[in-house]
């Protein structure tokens, strides 16, 4: 029944992502539920989630999926550059143009594009790209001329874009109609199930690239990959793991092969394993409401809702463990995760 099971779950799950977490779950539905559609699809996650593979998921399961899937990250593109990029230009348009260029829409021509960091548009690109997603046309930057193509939009974030409507800096019908089909990818210490598996995809993709033969994880350092909190979510775990496949030099992976930050709640979890109830008890309760301010971005009235208790006990608890609440305080936040920076 375990057997039928697993290969009813990863019948479901698109072949380029990894995980069979409830959360994860989710996602493969929403994924499967829009495939078939031309729906712009809206993707909201934290840095490093797999915001894109969820995005080429789409389109391979897509009557797309012979086309083009073309990838832009327009947070990687000067405010000048973006527009020429995304529409193309006539020769001649400006100083430089010696021909006629074609942009990415126009190559994405019966495909899908794929919008990355979409929160970064110019005001002047997301008219433009408003106009596309409504009336199915553009123009070249220095014609007037309009094309036709028949593309689906996909975009993604890690910003809150309500937020951006609100404080003007995103449009407003924009946003609605980029929202019609939102997805939110999970952070990855939402999916403690999913790390294992993810740890030895990768531990077998860096074994065969580096030509290095690893046989097993050790326990030790297992409870560190599992007690961490992987601020930089899968994209953190797959540079983690290569590192220690580089390090390995006797087949297996140690605790010490993991970077620093992992090595230090190692230790935290070995003095806690050879402590008294009380110390173990007060690790617990330390971790509980770590990760309940951290939820809260920072703020320790949420958390002592979140726990049920006042905010007065949280403020002595965080006093008597040292926690510093100024460090989960985030610029940006995304329906109650927060959004990390680049790692």
């Amino acid at each position: 029944e375990n057997f039928r099971l697993k290969k009813q779950i990863e019948s479901k799950r698109p072949p380029n992502m990894i995980g069979n977490s409830r959360v994860m779950q989710q996602v493969y539905t929403l994924i499967r539920q829009v495939a078939d559609s031309n729906t712009t699809v809206l993707i909201t996650g934290e840095t490093g989630t797999g915001k894109e593979l969820a995005a080429w998921a789409i389109h391979n399961a897509s009557p797309r999926r012979e086309g083009p899937f073309i990838r832009v990250n327009c947070a990687a593109l000067p405010e000048t550059l973006l527009e020429n990029e995304l529409f193309g230009h006539e020769k001649g348009s400006y100083t430089g143009a010696s021909e006629r260029s074609v942009g990415r829409f126009e190559m994405a021509h019966g495909g899908t594009i794929f919008l990355d960091e979409i929160g970064d548009l110019s005001i002047s690109a997301q008219s433009k790209l408003l106009r596309i997603l409504q009336e199915k046309e553009f123009e070249r930057v220095g014609s007037a001329t309009p094309i036709k193509v028949n593309v689906r939009v996909i975009t993604a974030t890690n910003r809150n874009l309500e937020e951006a409507v609100l404080k003007d800096s995103f449009r407003a019908d924009l946003f609605y109609r980029l929202n019609v089909f939102p997805i939110h990818m999970p952070p990855l210490r939402e999916r403690g199930a999913d790390i294992m598996l993810l740890t030895d995809y990768f531990v077998q993709k860096y074994s065969a690239e580096l030509n290095k033969t690893i046989k097993r994880i050790n326990s030790p350092a297992i409870d560190a990959l599992m007690a961490y909190h992987w601020p930089g979510n899968v994209r953190e775990l797959e540079n983690c793991m290569e590192r220690s496949v580089l390090l390995a030099n006797d087949g297996e992976i140690h605790a010490y092969n993991l970077p620093p930050t992992l090595q230090m709640r190692q230790n935290e979890i070995s003095s806690i394993k050879g402590g008294s109830l009380e110390k173990m008890i007060a690790a617990y309760e330390r971790d509980l409401i770590e990760e309940a301010i951290k939820y809260a971005n920072g703020n320790q009235s949420e958390a002592a809702r979140q726990l049920g208790t006042t905010k007065r006990i949280i403020q002595y608890k965080v006093k008597k463990y040292n926690i510093d609440c100024d460090r989960f305080k985030t610029k940006h936040s995304l329906g109650g995760y927060v959004a990390s920076p680049e790692t």
